[in-house]
């Protein structure tokens, strides 16, 4: 584990240090070939230096998000945001499906949006994949 994260998942409740170790152990080995780090103070995985996945710690609850999750066609996630991005919230590990988590995953590979170019096309997203 990336130190970065080690200290993100040490700074987080019993609770929710239990959800991160989970969503982080299933991201990794579904996405084995994923980049991942600290990025803008939260876990975030790459492809292709394009952000795929990611948690974040909110007030109440663990959010997992996924940039182009709107794309999934899972009523499970929720909008997030004005532009392609899907969230899943979690209070404590019981409520982490993990065949609904593996199959966002592999939704999240073979359904990209350009976030990397983002600013260089002035807030216009292209689909990649």
């Amino acid at each position: 584990m990336h130190p970065d994260i080690q200290d993100y998942h040490s700074r987080q409740t019993a609770t929710d240090k239990a959800i991160c170790q989970l969503l982080y152990e299933t991201i990794c080995h579904n996405l084995p070939e994923a980049e991942y780090k600290v990025w803008h103070a939260h876990p975030v995985w790459f492809l292709d230096g394009n952000p795929i996945v990611g948690y974040s710690k909110l007030k109440d609850c663990i959010r997992l998000l996924f940039w182009s999750g709107q794309s999934f066609d899972e009523p499970d996630l929720k909008i997030e945001g004005k532009f392609k991005a899907a969230e899943k919230r979690f209070t404590n590990v019981e409520q982490v499906n993990i065949e609904n988590l593996k199959r966002w995953l592999e939704k999240a590979k073979n359904i990209q949006w350009d976030y990397k170019n983002l600013i260089k096309r002035k807030g216009l997203l292209e689909r990649l994949k």
